[in-house]
């Protein structure tokens, strides 16, 4: 996903990576990358979740969290829409 959205060499993008000062990230990147989470899962971040991201392992938790919340059923019927 971030490849994708950014650009960025597969290598530079591991859980310890800072999305600012590794990864040139900025407050507009973020949004794109809620976005692109959004579609991928059907589930949203809360704006002040997206706020507090700084690590790509951040992100990682976040998600987890977001897919454990919502169960991972709700990603599957999601995930399945999309597709048809």
């Amino acid at each position: 996903m971030m490849n994708e959205l950014f650009k960025l060499d597969p290598a530079r993008v591991q859980p310890a990576a800072r999305l600012i000062e590794d990864l040139d990230l900025d407050s507009l990147d973020a949004i794109d990358l809620a976005v692109k989470v959004e579609e991928t899962t059907g589930l949203a971040f809360d704006e002040a979740k997206i706020r507090e991201l700084k690590t790509i392992e951040d992100v990682i938790i976040a998600i987890g969290g977001m897919v454990g919340s919502k169960g991972v059923a709700a990603l599957r019927t999601a995930t399945a829409a999309r597709s048809e």
